[in-house]
């Protein structure tokens, strides 16, 4: 079977004794009621970090025994670590943005309360958001046959997410006024193997001037995605994919 055809379940190390998976709860009963799968079935099982080719052994005791038969089988994972900070937009647009983020290989997505950010979250909405999000992360990550599952957090403040970005070797905030692609080659070039980059994205009304200078006194980079002015969730996806592209040709295994 081909990788892009097989199912990819993500267990903790509980899960695994010597060489067999137990696999229980909503994935079990996914691979047994809604799949229907086989005794002699492939798929892939994900733990920590590595994803392992399994072949279905038995059903038992409310679980679905998978035998090891490639240890470390596959690697989707990016040799540098993507975090974006994404200034909340309206509507589902988050959602979009976690689902393509995570395919493109991002490892960290913070939502981030800015000036112009519409959507004001309380503590109770930002806990029910931020489950909602991680959910649309591990379908992605799913689909995608990551190894690992990007974390999302709960929306943090401006002055919050700059701390963050701070710890980051790279720190790139995309912004419209920013004029020619010399500032974005030069940030692009200083990507290393194993480095983090902080992506840095506004909402839809982008970021006040105030922001800038504190992102800027942070170590952010201000950097341009091009002449055309791109909607929040675009620029988003242009962003992390144009770090994604990057990282794959020229930190990889091979590349350098």
């Amino acid at each position: 079977m081909a990788l892009r055809d097989m199912y990819n379940f993500f267990v903790d190390a509980t899960a695994r004794v010597g060489d067999r998976y137990y696999i229980v709860g909503s994935d079990y009963n996914h691979i047994k009621n809604v799949l229907r799968m086989r005794v002699g079935e492939e798929f892939l099982v994900s733990d920590g970090g590595k994803s392992h080719l399994c072949t279905l052994e038995e059903y038992q005791d409310e679980s679905a025994v998978a035998v090891i038969a490639t240890e470390d089988y596959q690697s989707a994972e990016l040799s540098v670590r993507i975090k974006l900070f994404q200034g909340l937009p309206k509507g589902d647009k988050l959602e979009l943005i976690i689902q393509k983020a995570v395919e493109l290989g991002a490892y960290e997505i913070v939502p981030v309360e800015m000036s112009r950010s519409v959507v004001k979250l309380d503590d109770r909405k930002k806990k029910s958001k931020q489950e909602r999000w991680q959910a649309i992360a591990e379908s992605a990550a799913k689909q995608s046959k990551r190894n690992v599952i990007p974390a999302v957090r709960e929306a943090v403040s401006y002055a919050q997410a700059l701390e963050m970005a701070k710890e980051t070797d790279v720190f790139m905030v995309p912004y419209e006024n920013e004029d020619g692609m010399k500032a974005t080659a030069a940030a692009l070039e200083r990507i290393k193997k194993g480095c983090s980059v902080g992506i840095l994205i506004g909402p839809e009304g982008g970021f006040d001037d105030r922001e800038i200078e504190m992102a800027k006194a942070a170590g952010g980079e201000a950097v341009s995605l091009g002449k055309r002015i791109l909607r929040a969730e675009t620029a988003s996806i242009a962003a992390v994919a144009m770090c994604m592209l990057y990282a794959e040709m020229n930190t990889e295994s091979g590349a350098e």
